[in-house]
């Protein structure tokens, strides 16, 4: 049996409750790293995920990736989403290397969680126009900065499950 690199932090580790996550993030602020902040389903990783988070990440010094629960999900997308519940979303999600936390909030609202966390940088994908991102103002109000990262064309979920049902 492999032993483990002691430098590799568990994927566990990189998920957090929002009240952690909000800590986490004043302590890495206060030591004058911008802390990037993005939300989404994320219900079925592919590449245009990948490609997004590693722009979110390079917006800043440290990306959290707040995930809708899956009722959330369910009211956002319809039924029978999420394909794959927020626990599992979240192991995925943590995996990557670009992402350096993963939280949740539920409501559809992540508003009152990016008040928690007050990140330097709110980013969203290129289908969002900046003045319609939520939590704009609010980022804004303390001197941060939302940007609308160029959309990955051609792939999204919605057109896998379309595949997959197809088949």
């Amino acid at each position: 049996m492999k032993k483990k690199s002691p430098h590799v932090r568990p994927l566990n580790s990189k998920i957090l409750a929002p009240s952690r996550a909000a800590s986490l993030c004043r302590r890495i602020a206060a030591r004058g790293r911008r802390v990037v902040f993005t939300n989404g389903c994320f219900d079925i990783l592919h590449p245009g995920h990948v490609t997004y988070l590693e722009r979110a990440r390079a917006c800043g010094d440290f990306l959290i990736v707040a995930l809708d629960t899956d009722a959330a999900v369910r009211a956002l997308k319809g039924k029978g989403r999420p394909i794959n519940p927020l626990r599992s979303r979240q192991q995925v999600v943590a995996a990557l290397e670009s992402v350096d936390a993963v939280t949740s909030f539920g409501g559809g609202d992540p508003v009152p969680l990016i008040k928690k966390l007050q990140p330097a940088i709110l980013v969203k994908g290129g289908d969002w126009k900046v003045a319609r991102i939520l939590g704009s103002r609010e980022v804004a109000s303390w001197g941060g900065k939302a940007y609308s990262l160029p959309f990955v064309a051609g792939k999204s979920t919605t057109r896998i499950i379309r595949k997959i049902r197809k088949r």
